[in-house]
């Protein structure tokens, strides 16, 4: 089941608040729980199990780590600690990554050893992350065991986030999970921002995508420079309209059971250098990072040496976190050089540029940056790289380009206005201009995310399955 589908829109959603809603405070977890459990039931029953043991098994590591810490026995802890990552890791290692290292070994060796086909549980990188997170945050002592397993259940399953992100982070939700006040401002707020990612994934997200997969699907060898470039541009903004609207939507649906999740993008897009776009860029996953690895290891407060080492570290264990192909490895490095290359010798340089370049060097990296993720057959990846250069001789631009172009022109403006920060100048400007006329403001509003939903809903009326890109991850 996903958030973009009229299953979920008018049968499952509905169905959910009026219980939950209905439900006694003491028991709206719980009723979280039940209804996360289906959600991601409807799509992959056999998989509850393999989520209720991480669930089983970081929840009593918690209690375990709180046990030897009361009782100051600081080995014991860490002991539950590593215990309940290791299982947690193991359980991702063998249904995310087996058949990738049995593959890779037949690859070095010629073993010839059987491929498990192991079909890869959907979220399974995200929950795990949310567990491990939970056990590290007890062990540090900067959140409360959490007792109730029923509430610790919810936490991992809540269906707002547990496919796709944002990654939530045990410590900023612990007082949440616990006591929370549901207001009618948060709820319409969580409606309005829900609207919003609908709006972003069926109707930018969905219809940049329809313009890439035209593109990648023409011979690459035949490919103009120029459509090459908009195919790749198309992709840029599908991700990023197809993720964030996931982060919108997860964010609206938490306001609207009481929960407030952090912001997982704040216009990448609008970058002037690597360092920025990765700040801005799956923000959740980039502080999970930074928390419980790259602080860890020591951060910068190191020799120049570790400091490298930590960096390229993270981005090593970034690109395996998105997939167990090549692809991501290379990609995670190549995200990792760039950054330090930025650190230690570009960045002062790159500060002194205009506004206009520094733009256009990060969204030309970052581009060939999604180029490397995009395809995990680096056949055909390195293949796409070359059209993108000229490297077939196919020229600059031919008449397919200017067709594709002429069709698709409104949709790229679209797509570039709106992973700038310029429609929310906009909607401050028109609020500004009817500022002490509250009804007018309210009426506007609403007719905005109303026309949205509208929009949404008429296109997924003829529309087939419309998965989000990250659901594989």
């Amino acid at each position: 089941m996903v958030f973009s589908s009229l299953l979920f829109l008018f049968r499952f959603l509905p169905a959910v608040l009026v219980v939950y809603y209905l439900a006694p405070r003491s028991l709206r977890n719980l009723a979280l729980l039940l209804f996360s459990l289906l959600f991601y039931a409807w799509g992959e029953p056999v998989y509850i199990i393999l989520m209720l043991v991480s669930i089983l098994v970081s929840y009593m590591g918690g209690i375990m780590v709180d046990q030897m810490k009361q009782k100051n026995r600081e080995k014991g802890a860490k002991f539950a600690l590593v215990a309940s990552s290791v299982v947690s890791l193991s359980l991702l290692g063998f249904f995310k990554y087996a058949d990738f290292a049995i593959d890779t070994a037949n690859s070095l060796t010629g073993a010839g050893l059987d491929l498990l086909h192991v079909a890869l549980p959907i979220g399974i990188s995200f929950y795990t992350f949310q567990t491990m997170s939970y056990t590290i945050d007890v062990y540090r002592g900067e959140a409360r065991v959490q007792k109730n397993l029923i509430s610790f259940g919810a936490y991992v399953t809540m269906f707002p986030q547990l496919i796709a992100g944002p990654i939530v982070q045990y410590k900023t939700i612990d007082e949440q999970l616990r006591s929370r006040k549901e207001t009618s401002i948060q709820f319409a707020e969580g409606v309005n921002r829900f609207m919003l990612g609908l709006g972003k994934k069926v109707l930018l997200a969905n219809n940049a995508g329809q313009l890439w997969n035209s593109i990648q699907t023409m011979s690459v060898a035949q490919l103009p420079v120029l459509t090459a470039w908009m195919g790749l541009a198309a992709y840029t903004f599908q991700l990023y309209f197809d993720f964030s609207a996931y982060s919108d939507m997860a964010i609206g649906l938490g306001h609207m059971f009481g929960f407030r999740f952090l912001e997982n993008f704040n216009y990448p897009y609008v970058s002037k250098s690597i360092t920025e776009f990765w700040r801005r860029w799956h923000i959740s996953l980039g502080t999970w990072f930074r928390d419980y690895v790259y602080i860890p290891l020591g951060g910068n407060r190191v020799s120049r040496l570790f400091h490298v080492r930590n960096i390229l570290v993270v981005w090593l264990l970034t690109g395996i976190w998105h997939g167990a192909s090549w692809n991501f490895v290379i990609w995670g490095v190549y995200y990792g050089v760039l950054l330090l290359i930025e650190k230690f010798f570009l960045g002062k340089y790159l500060k002194k540029l205009p506004s206009a370049i520094q733009h256009v060097y990060c969204l030309f990296f970052v581009m060939l940056g999604w180029n490397l993720f995009v395809f995990e057959d680096m056949g055909a990846g390195l293949a796409y790289m070359r059209a993108l250069f000229g490297g077939y001789g196919s020229g600059v631009v031919n008449r397919e380009f200017v067709y594709l172009l002429y069709n698709n022109a409104v949709l790229l403006l679209l797509l570039i206005l709106g992973s700038t920060q310029l429609p929310k100048r906009i909607g401050g400007w028109i609020c500004r201009v009817l500022s002490g006329n509250d009804i007018a403001v309210i009426v506007v509003r609403n007719l905005f995310y109303a026309g949205i939903f509208l929009l949404s809903v008429a296109w997924l009326v003829d529309a087939s399955f419309n998965p989000f890109l990250y659901f594989r991850f």
